[in-house]
């Protein structure tokens, strides 16, 4: 049940304006770390967060106007001189921010948020009357004085041991009962079951906007997706145009039918029958490209909560980190947007942790104290390229192989198979981690194993290239829409199957002379390249019909194979429906070829997985057998 009955437009509307709003602000206080003579950025600072101020107090969202309203004075007097800007200052000012992206989460829940943790009240306080808030601190962690406990009275028993007598364990879970007030001396003693806590004793539960963060290496749990997208104007115009033009040669191709099927069926008839079907092949095409259009959206949006994170981090860390971003303006299908968040946290993140080098390591080595780190994305061709860079210590493969075998990931006899450039893949198994001690960053090794199964969700590939003391370069390549995915449409028994065309790498033909067997298993030299061969009607559990002819060398994260087909039909780009109630192994979706004939859409990754864990083997006659 909201409690902004009748104003919940107005709070969705405030909600969307202003989170854009605060990011920006916490984006700019960045800046204005390195930069605090900056008067305009001060302003437009001061700015945005007074607008958020003036909506909080429209919606009447009290505690959220007077820890902004704090906040405002504090700015106030920085721009004004009267303060100066330091880290301390800066510090208190980014928690008060936090706080109000938590009241936000509440708001967008209906509720009204809870009043401001007092330490950061008091906190601001000390910043605008210009005390140390060093000491502010250290009084806000100090425990309070415990307060003695009367001695128990003559005659009366100590019920303190008395309770630790009787529930230990309990004694051990909860404070023990404060001593009740000194009997009378006519009052017999007597020992009574001291009842457990009562649950009034119990502090009350904090509310939602004074919870704390949550720390470890897993990101802050986002809330629900949003349902609302901003649309610029004008392609809104064009998919309004375009609707209208194919509406205009709906028209003519109604008349053309009513013309033949009255028998006129000369040469001009289907001449401009053929210029009305080519024309709405070419308006389909546009209005296509213009409705995708509409859920891109800048990356930017996405970016811009990074610093903040890099910066918060480094000072944990005890170091000096700035992040630099560019490609903001590239553009991204909304929902993916969404799901590439959490993976770049756990990239940012790892690379301020682990690629970053400590203040004296840097030093040692001869780099700059400040440690750089690069957060890019540009379109290439049909892929969103994003690539997280660092100036850091690197990753030596040697090492990384090491640690798999400690950690009992692989065995020695697969090790020495490993390559630089695989070595560098293992830290994307389920529970490898450079790090010995678990801290509330890192070291429990599933960080970048979830990085790389979100971006195989999202038909990506993420790739890693690392030179020891210099740095390292993680690369994501991603589609630019999931609606529409191009595929490459293959036979098989008979039967048309797709696979994503970013997986494929070439076509090739299979010659039987060409193909050895490797530990009992087929394979096939590709420019030097030793690569497994994998029928597509084996991966299934059919039975071969026929000889394959072509193969497909396709790569799946850091496996390459090649596919052994049948046929091919071609490229093509296809809209994915989901399969209801029902989701066959290896079976990403379906869709309809130009003929209506069913294609399945196939899961390569789940395949193969499902194909390992049956211990599915391929042999040389099933390929080369006629």
């Amino acid at each position: 049940m909201s409690e902004f009955g009748g104003m919940e437009e107005l709070l969705q509307d405030f909600l969307m304006e202003s989170t854009d709003l605060l990011s920006d602000v916490d984006n700019k206080l960045v800046e204005l770390e390195k930069r605090p003579e900056d008067k305009a950025l001060l302003n437009d600072i001061f700015r945005g967060f007074h607008t958020i101020k003036g909506g909080a107090g429209f919606l009447n969202v009290i505690p959220m106007v007077n820890l902004c309203h704090r906040t405002e004075n504090l700015f106030d007097k920085l721009r004004n001189g009267e303060l100066h800007i330091s880290s301390e200052v800066m510090d208190v000012i980014l928690d008060a921010t936090g706080i109000v992206r938590d009241m936000f989460g509440t708001l967008g829940q209906g509720l009204m948020p809870g009043d401001a943790d007092p330490r950061i009240l008091s906190a601001l306080d000390a910043a605008l009357a210009g005390q140390p808030l060093a000491e502010v601190a250290a009084q806000a962690a100090a425990p309070a004085p415990a307060a003695p406990q009367a001695a128990p009275a003559a005659g009366s028993p100590d019920w303190n041991q008395l309770y630790q007598a009787v529930a230990p364990a309990a004694a051990a879970a909860a404070p023990a009962p404060a001593a009740p007030q000194a009997a009378a001396p006519a009052t017999p003693a007597r020992v009574e079951a001291v009842p457990p806590a009562p649950a009034a004793a119990k502090p009350p539960a904090p509310k939602p906007a004074q919870q704390s963060k949550p720390s470890g290496n897993a990101p802050a749990a986002s809330g629900p997706q949003e349902n609302t997208i901003r649309i610029d104007t004008v392609r809104l115009d064009m998919v309004l145009n375009l609707s209208g033009e194919i509406g205009l040669t709906k028209n003519r191709l109604t008349t053309l039918r009513t013309e033949i099927l009255q028998g006129n069926r000369d040469t001009n008839t289907l001449r401009s029958l053929d210029e009305a079907i080519s024309q709405l092949d070419l308006l389909v095409g546009d209005l296509q490209n213009a409705v995708m259009k509409t859920r891109m959206q800048p990356i930017g949006r996405l970016f811009q909560k990074y610093p903040r994170l890099a910066r918060d981090l480094a000072r944990q860390l005890g170091k000096e980190v700035e992040l630099v971003l560019s490609g903001e303006e590239t553009e991204l299908d909304k929902t993916m947007i969404e799901d590439l968040n959490d993976p770049l946290v756990h990239l940012v993140r790892n690379a301020v942790d682990h690629g970053i080098e400590s203040l004296e390591d840097r030093i040692a080595s001869g780099k700059k104290p400040q440690a750089l780190v690069q957060l890019t994305a540009e379109q290439v061709g049909d892929h969103i390229l994003i690539e997280i860079t660092d100036d850091g210590k690197g990753m030596n493969p040697d090492a990384l192989r090491r640690k798999a075998i400690e950690k009992g990931l692989i065995d020695q006899e697969t090790a020495n198979s490993l390559d630089e450039k695989q070595c560098l893949q293992l830290i994307f198994l389920p529970g490898f981690s450079t790090k010995d001690q678990i801290s509330s960053v890192s070291g429990r090794g599933v960080g970048m194993d979830v990085v790389r199964t979100n971006i195989q969700k999202l038909n990506g590939r993420i790739d890693i290239n690392s030179v020891a003391g210099e740095g390292t370069r993680i690369s994501i390549s991603l589609p630019l829409t999931l609606a529409i995915l191009p595929v490459l449409v293959v036979r098989a028994c008979n039967q048309p199957f797709a696979v994503p065309l970013a997986m494929v790498r070439e076509i090739i033909t299979i010659d039987s002379s060409a193909i050895q067997e490797v530990s009992g298993k087929p394979t096939i030299v590709v420019r030097d390249e030793i690569l497994p061969l994998k029928t597509l009607a084996g991966l299934l559990g059919w039975a071969p019909t026929q000889k394959p002819y072509f193969g497909v060398l396709m790569q799946s994260a850091e496996k390459s194979f090649i596919l052994a087909i049948d046929s091919f039909v071609g490229r093509d780009d296809v809209v994915i429906k989901p399969l209801q109630n029902i989701r066959p192994k290896g079976v990403a979706g379906a869709t309809l070829s130009g003929d209506g004939s069913v294609v399945l859409v196939l899961d390569m990754e789940d395949l193969l997985a499902s194909s390992e864990s049956n211990n599915t083997t391929v042999r040389t006659t099933d390929v080369i057998a006629t």
